[in-house]
């Protein structure tokens, strides 16, 4: 018997499938961008077909991690920062899941830093989005790891003396084999961006930006927006990490002056996985762990025993 019967069915599927009978409508405030994330992402998992039971949604702590509850599939709503280790862990266990993690900037560049950069490193084949509304909005308003420099909050009333982070810069110095931003007022280009990410093999990083209207007023609506792949004002090779590189920096400067540039800034195709990497050496069978469960006939293996052999 298999536990993952569902996987790779083929059937039609429904965007209706992916709204949860329990707790159907999104509870974020009116204006809140984080509804454009959720219609993106039911908008491409439809597209690609798949259906809840091939799918397993991450989150963090915030207004981001109530996502997998607005989206039925299979779901962990981790401790604040950690979505992406509980999503590595059962994307190597199970490869045929398609896993993607989400998190705030808070959540994924503040708190869960260092697993992002770690996870873009060793390439893990899954999709990580974060929704980027340079603020701590479930706790009210603090400043947080994207706020710009001057930006006053409960944390810094007299206005952030920091640089805020460049999440696609250090997105690609750490690894990842794919990197895009996107906005939430921009609804066709995020289903297009997550759909590219879910099926790319490696790391897809998606920066999200997402309007927070409650905590962060003063901040721009991310509008209008420019896509840097389709402008004929920008002239770059996403595959060139290099001219990806310019391209980000320009971005991420632009971003605070008034100018929204969205868009897919580095793609690799050729770099494999984490998993792949790992099953090519060895390490990891074919088949998935979780069948194991499964397997009557399995004789089960205790990673001690390796250690303890070698000293008798």
């Amino acid at each position: 018997m298999s536990a993952f019967s569902a996987i790779g069915e083929g059937r039609e599927i429904e965007q209706d499938e992916y709204t949860p009978g329990l707790e159907p409508q999104a509870t974020w405030c009116p204006g809140c961008g984080d509804f454009g994330v959720l219609k993106a992402l039911k908008g491409a998992a439809q597209e690609l077909g798949k259906s809840p039971e091939e799918m397993l949604l991450t989150t963090g702590i915030g207004c981001s991690g109530k996502l997998n509850s607005y989206f039925d599939s299979y779901g962990f709503h981790t401790i604040h920062g950690r979505s992406l280790p509980v999503a590595r862990a059962a994307k190597l266990a199970n490869p045929g899941v398609e896993v993607i993690a989400a998190g705030g900037d808070g959540d994924g560049y503040g708190i869960g830093g260092n697993h992002f950069m770690h996870t873009a490193r060793e390439n893990h084949d899954m999709t990580y989005i974060v929704f980027n509304n340079e603020i701590f909005g479930l706790t009210k308003g603090q400043t947080s790891p994207t706020s710009p420099k001057g930006h006053k909050s409960k944390t810094q009333p007299h206005g952030s003396a920091k640089e805020p982070l460049r999440p696609l810069s250090l997105s690609l110095t750490s690894g990842a084999s794919y990197v895009a931003r996107t906005a939430a007022v921009n609804p066709n280009q995020a289903k297009e961006i997550i759909i590219e990410a879910m099926e790319h093999d490696g790391f897809a990083h998606i920066d999200f930006l997402t309007q927070c209207p409650t905590w962060n007023k003063d901040a721009r609506q991310y509008v209008p927006y420019i896509d840097v792949n389709e402008s004929d004002d920008y002239d770059f090779d996403p595959t060139d990490r290099r001219e990806a590189s310019e391209m980000m920096t320009e971005t991420e400067e632009a971003l605070h002056e008034g100018k929204v540039l969205t868009g897919r800034f580095y793609v690799d195709e050729d770099r494999p996985s984490y998993g792949q990497e790992k099953r090519a050496i060895g390490e990891m069978p074919e088949e998935p762990l979780a069948e194991r469960y499964f397997d009557d006939d399995y004789e089960w293996e205790r990673s001690a025993d390796l250690f303890l052999d070698k000293h008798k």
